[in-house]
């Protein structure tokens, strides 16, 4: 119901408040949504190409590193003949970390470490809303950070770039905080979609990584998916068609095999868990320590030098291990090492305050350690697993899972990088897996539980929960009332009131149906009038524009007429027949069954 829900309010949203067909009203979103997914697609080109000729000036030329492509990707210059030096490779990540942080520390500081999670507290707790700068001091920093050796992904910095402009254009257009916060979320499904080459995984990690608990953000989907496929075709215009990865013909035909996926999905877990407390470990180390900031990355490059070292293979991207871990072709220590080492490097490359993503490498990660997996179950029982490539692919999935809570959308990305549909199920089975054993977990802080935990859905939440109780719900608090004749004199009235504790009083005809209504409150001031005893009946006092409702009705429409002439109690009535009085229900007792129904859902969760 909830993503329904959800889908029906962003239709709303396009067409128009009334949800009816609005054609220039439809035409002017999807023409913002094309928008941000053109300058998404040419934040992700300019990025690459940041990345490409940073990777040769960087490492190429000055190290002599030339570290493997993805199938996907191909260089935009020619290698050079610089011989390999360890040496130069050793203080590389360090001098990108002193200009970067120089650039991030000075311009814009909220541009540190991985991008993705501050477009996920501005959409939280900021209303959307990001400094129109932060895109750019971000894409520059990053490609320093990432192609002078430093570990990271590039989806930090593109998903900047998208939500960046989503929450610029939205802010000039003078938009609410709800129209900002969804094109700042297009945005960033636009950026990650098309930079990974995976439009509708990017449209569907925007709206599921906003959250720890396995939901989405429904009204985003529908946006990202538009931008994210505007942005991916002009990116692909200029890079080229096709996935990122390229792999065999992976098909899963034995169930036995599942038993080593099981295997798989714990091991994710563990390593999963271990990159998260080095992450966030190197974050506070960094921070405790008293030296300028601008600083910090150096230092933090420095270490991330010190393991390339001896392990140049977790310097940078790694994608092309990646690859050549799909075709079988690297031996189980070097994986081994591969994924130990990255959650190093990315520890201190962007721990230290260095910029890049996550995301990358994870995929890398949990490759290498799906690779390592695959290789020894290959070994044991080559008759069960015949294909240890394919474990590579799940164990990506998989891993970037147990950190980032995000397994449909994680599922589908890896399908679209790596071009391989036929894994779906050892993916959803690992991925459940994992998500449920590493819950507790993000590499994401700034994620929130649920929507009732987002400060963006605290009146969405209320009326949600008002509108999915009726009054039929709350009829053990509905109370019998004494109800006055319509012909009763207000000098027996007297005496009744005298009697009672009531504050609402319900006026009925001969037939006992329901005519009118007045409160304590309409007869204070002549209650004790003298010689109007006999000449007044109830009926005059009463009002005949009786404010009820009826057992069918939910909760935010009683609230909302208990506030129309501020009443404290209404009359439920038959939905049949409204002149039926079934006894009147009170203000108070509503605010405190929504209070009670609220706590049995958190208790729950």
């Amino acid at each position: 119901m909830g993503l329904l829900n959800g889908f029906k309010k962003i239709i709303q949203f396009i067409t128009g408040k009334e949800g009816s067909i609005n054609i220039a009203h439809a035409g002017k979103w999807t023409l913002y949504f094309v928008l941000i997914g053109l300058i998404a697609g040419l934040g992700s080109i300019v990025f690459q190409y940041l990345c490409q000729l940073g990777q040769h000036y960087f490492m190429d030329f000055m190290a002599g590193y030339r570290p493997p492509s993805p199938a996907g990707e191909h260089h935009l210059l020619d290698p050079t003949n610089t011989p390999f030096n360890r040496i130069t490779l050793f203080f590389l990540p360090a001098l990108g970390g002193l200009i970067s942080g120089w650039l991030v520390y000075t311009y814009a500081p909220e541009a540190e470490g991985h991008g993705t999670d501050a477009a996920i507290d501005a959409y939280h707790r900021k209303g959307g809303f990001m400094r129109s700068r932060v895109p750019i001091i971000k894409t520059i920093a990053s490609a320093l950070t990432l192609t002078s050796g430093g570990s990271g992904g590039r989806e930090g910095p593109i998903a900047q770039i998208g939500a960046g402009f989503g929450s610029f254009l939205a802010t000039t257009l003078k938009l609410s905080d709800r129209e900002r916060r969804i094109m700042m979320a297009a945005g960033i499904g636009a950026g990650v979609g098309s930079i990974f080459r995976a439009p509708l995984a990017g449209a569907l990690f925007a709206a599921e990584v906003l959250y720890r608990d396995p939901e989405f953000e429904s009204e985003v989907i529908i946006p990202a998916g538009i931008s994210s496929v505007v942005a991916y075709c002009l990116f692909c215009l200029v890079f080229g068609w096709g996935s990122l990865f390229e792999s065999p013909d992976f098909v899963f035909r034995n169930p036995l095999e599942l038993g080593p996926y099981v295997v798989l999905a714990l091991i994710l877990v563990a390593t999963g868990v271990l990159y998260i407390k080095s992450f966030y470990g190197m974050i506070g180390i960094f921070k405790s320590i008293k030296i300028p900031n601008h600083i910090k990355p150096a230092i933090g490059g420095l270490f991330t030098g010190i393991i390339g070292f001896f392990l140049p293979q977790t310097l940078a991207f790694g994608y092309g291990f990646a690859q050549k871990a799909l075709y079988n072709e690297l031996t189980i220590p070097f994986l081994f090492l591969l994924a130990i080492g990255k959650i190093f490097t990315t520890s201190f490359s962007i721990g230290s305050g260095g910029s890049g993503g996550v995301f990358g490498p994870s995929i890398v990660i949990g490759g290498a350690m799906g690779g390592v997996v695959g290789k020894i179950f290959y070994q044991i029982m080559p008759g069960v697993v015949t294909e240890p490539g394919a474990f590579v692919v799940v164990g990506m999935a998989g891993f970037f899972t147990a950190v980032s809570n995000t397994p449909i959308s994680t599922i589908i990305f890896v399908s679209e990088m790596t071009d391989s549909y036929q894994l779906l199920l050892p993916s959803l089975l690992v991925c459940s897996i994992s998500y449920l054993a590493a819950q507790k977990w993000t590499i994401y802080e700034k994620q929130v539980k649920s929507k009732i935990d987002s400060p963006a859905h605290s009146g969405d939440f209320f009326v949600d929960i008002l509108q999915a109780i009726r009054v039929k719900n709350l009829m053990h608090l509905v109370k019998k009332v004494e109800v006055v004749p319509r012909n009763m004199t207000f000098r027996d009235f007297r005496e009744f009131f005298s009697e009672t504790k009531q504050h609402y009083f319900p006026v009925v005809d001969q037939y006992d149906r329901l005519t009118g209504i007045f409160s304590s409150t309409d007869i204070r001031s002549v209650l004790f009038t003298r010689g109007i005893g006999q000449l007044v009946v109830m009926n005059d006092i009463a009002t005949f524009d009786i404010i009820l409702t009826t057992p069918s009705e939910d909760l935010n429409a009683v609230l909302q007429k208990f506030t129309i002439k501020n009443i404290d109690s209404l009359p439920v009535v038959k939905d049949d027949d409204h002149g039926i009085l079934i006894g009147m229900l009170n203000r108070r007792e509503v605010i405190s069954y929504y209070n009670e129904q609220v706590q049995k859902m958190k208790n729950r969760r």
